[in-house]
């Protein structure tokens, strides 16, 4: 095995404590030192998930899924994105069932094993994954998972401790102060530990600080007088740092985004008033959100996760998002009564747009023969009048395209080159029946995108439509900051977070 690669890892004190952006800001950060970087998450459960190429990981496949945030991290660190970066993604299907994709492909035989039973099975490819990243690279910008210390997963643990000890990685432990208890949890996480992996633990952090900085004294001191680690780092409250959320959807109570000047966002965030507001269903299986993160970063655009009707009301668009469950989220959404609320906007005329599963929904009818969905065969919401039927093999590519001429409240669209990448069983078509009555979608983009009549309805299979600059610009005028422009600025606020010398002590 060559071990070139210097190896950081960033270990958490629970779930959305801030790992994921703080791993991307490292990722730019030893970038921007004349580094080659890569990041590495052994595994991920997310159904925010980017289409990226195979590489030597998995023979006869051009492409493959890994989670958003290492697609993400990926860019931060000016590398290809591949799926060693994400070996193991699980996408949650329902409370207790989660989709198994290892090295980017769908592992039928590892869904159906139990949790536990899955990590000897998947672990040489998680080690052979990273043993290939650190070769290649100068450092290599790990992400744990949840908690280290979730003693209860310990034995059967691929994400955490088992790759800080492969990777013989030194390891900073973040956690939430804003959510109260933060040193508890630093010294609770830490004392769990196994002796030996203590002292892999070189910098504690505390993130999302709100505040004077000079009352957390003497707490930082006495903490590292029981523990023997520093704390490296009083990383500030950062609402609108331009990232996608951890899991991919947060509420306004939690972020006040764009419209709200807030200390540490972006200085092209300041105060406008909400000129139009697009309201995107939030059905419980609801997938790919991260791609609705420049919708947030608009001056002037309002975003709302809609779970009522009342929050539909008043919107200038409504975007039926993609869906891990199609079937059953298009049965919440009509137990919500969305569905009449949905018909009732497209009536008048506003605009409504579908993506992927939100694509399918919007037809008029889903067919699953081959039971991908549990053999949910219905009606759909019928405001296209296509038909989707589900297949066993999955649709996983990059894609490029051009919308053909469009009409109606979507005509900006016309002749705009878009990229964006394609994750979808269903393979949707014209009605039969319907076309026979001269009820024919106007197809605006061959097999990914159909309008209809109107005009006002336009659903596509292409997902990061928002993530282009000239789509953002044709429908609302307005650009939100390049991605690059947010991993600047997260390397320059993690720069100055960390006490001097601390990130290179890291990689000496």
């Amino acid at each position: 095995m060559s071990a070139a690669a210097r190896c950081v890892m960033v270990l958490g004190t629970s779930s959305g404590a801030g790992k994921s952006w703080i791993t991307t800001a490292l990722c730019r950060h030893y970038a921007n030192q004349g580094l080659k970087v890569a990041p590495f998450k052994a595994q991920n459960m997310s159904n925010n998930a980017r289409v990226v190429a195979s590489s030597a990981g998995a023979p006869g496949q051009s492409s493959g899924e890994i989670g958003s945030a290492q697609y993400f991290q990926a860019l931060a660190a000016r590398a290809e994105p591949d799926v060693r970066m994400n070996p193991l993604l699980l996408k949650p299907e329902a409370d207790t069932h989660s989709q198994v994709v290892l090295l980017g492909q769908v592992s039928r035989e590892l869904t159906q094993l139990p949790w536990r039973g899955r990590s000897e099975h998947v672990w040489p490819q998680i080690a052979a994954a990273l043993d290939a990243l650190r070769a290649e690279n100068d450092v290599v910008v790990i992400e744990g998972a949840g908690s280290p210390a979730e003693i209860n997963l310990m034995a059967s643990d691929v994400v955490n401790l088992r790759v800080a000890r492969h990777a013989d990685a030194r390891c900073l432990l973040v956690s939430d102060i804003d959510r109260g208890g933060a040193f508890a949890h630093l010294y609770g996480t830490w004392a769990l530990l196994p002796e030996e992996d203590r002292a892999r633990i070189k910098g504690f952090v505390l993130n999302k600080f709100r505040g004077d900085a000079t009352l957390l004294a003497p707490a930082p001191e006495q903490l590292e007088q029981l523990t023997g680690v520093p704390t490296v780092a009083v990383v500030p409250m950062r609402f609108g740092h331009g990232l996608p959320e951890e899991d991919g959807m947060f509420d306004e109570a939690q972020y006040p985004g764009p419209n709200e000047e807030q200390g540490g966002g972006p200085a092209s965030y300041a105060r406008h008033p909400a000129l139009r507001r697009v309201a995107i269903i939030a059905y419980p299986r609801i997938s790919n959100l991260d791609e609705f993160q420049p919708l947030k970063n608009v001056p002037g655009l309002q975003v709302t996760w809609a779970r009522t009707p009342s929050q539909v009301q008043g919107a200038d668009t409504i975007i039926l998002p993609g869906s891990k469950a199609t079937a059953s989220d298009l049965a919440w959404l009509r137990a919500q009564g969305l569905d009449a609320s949905i018909a009732e906007h497209a009536a008048q005329g506003s605009r409504v747009l579908g993506i992927c599963g939100g694509l399918q929904m919007l037809g008029e009818a889903l067919i699953d023969l081959h039971g991908v969905e549990s053999l949910a065969n219905g009606p759909g919401l019928g405001l296209l009048p296509l038909v989707t039927s589900f297949e066993p093999q999955k649709t996983v590519r990059r894609a490029q395209a051009c919308f053909n001429d469009l009409i109606g409240a979507w005509s900006a669209l016309s002749g705009v080159r878009v990229s964006g990448y394609e994750i979808h069983s269903g393979q949707t078509a014209q009605h039969p029946a319907m076309a026979a009555k001269g009820d024919v979608a106007r197809e605006v983009m061959p097999g990914l995108a159909w309008q209809n009549t109107a005009g006002n309805v336009l659903g596509v299979y292409l997902h990061g439509l928002f993530e282009d600059a000239e789509v953002l610009h044709a429908l609302f005028g307005a650009a939100a900051p390049s991605l690059d422009d947010v991993f600047e600025r997260l390397a320059a606020g993690i720069q100055a977070d960390f006490l001097p010398g601390a990130l290179s002590a890291l990689i000496e």
